[in-house]
């Protein structure tokens, strides 16, 4: 038996057209809203990098409850941003694409994989995610539009 090392907490963002940014969150930290906020610069500042003309169009986010996301300051600072937050309903987790869609086949892939550093565990993940063509990104969104629109006319009720 051989020691893990640990978890990598990563914060993906990603839009139909594939990745946009991978953040690493450092060992020993956890994200509160103080990192979350600077984490959503970092975002305002990519997409005005790779997707200006989307950003122009105005930009829709989606992050699910957690304390971090509803934090009064981070509500300041999406408006701030100019970010249009989608409602997230409570308990909803088929709303979130990284639970449906990524995941499962990020989780598939590193299956039974050991991994002797944090790095490596990045490198897999990072491959993984290189070799997923843009329609996977797309279809990902097109499950969520249709899953939303699901628990919209059970008013809010868990659809799974």
């Amino acid at each position: 038996m051989q020691k893990s090392t640990g978890k990598v907490l990563a914060w993906i963002l990603c839009d139909q057209d594939g990745i946009l940014h991978i953040d690493y969150l450092p060992k020993a930290r956890t994200i509160n809203a103080e990192y979350y906020l600077s984490l959503l610069v970092q975002l305002k500042d990519i997409l005005k990098e790779k997707r200006r003309r989307e950003v122009a169009k105005g930009v829709l986010f989606l992050h699910d409850t957690a304390l971090a996301h509803r934090a009064l300051a981070t509500q300041k600072k999406l408006a701030y941003l100019g970010f249009q937050c989608l409602d997230h309903p409570p308990y909803s987790p088929g709303l979130a694409p990284s639970d449906y869609h990524l995941f499962p086949g990020l989780k598939k892939q590193l299956k039974g994989r050991h991994f002797s550093s944090d790095a490596e565990v990045i490198a897999a993940v990072e491959t993984w995610l290189d070799g997923q063509i843009s329609e996977f990104f797309l279809s990902s969104l097109q499950k969520l539009e249709r899953w939303a629109k699901k628990c919209i006319e059970l008013r809010g009720e868990c659809a799974e």
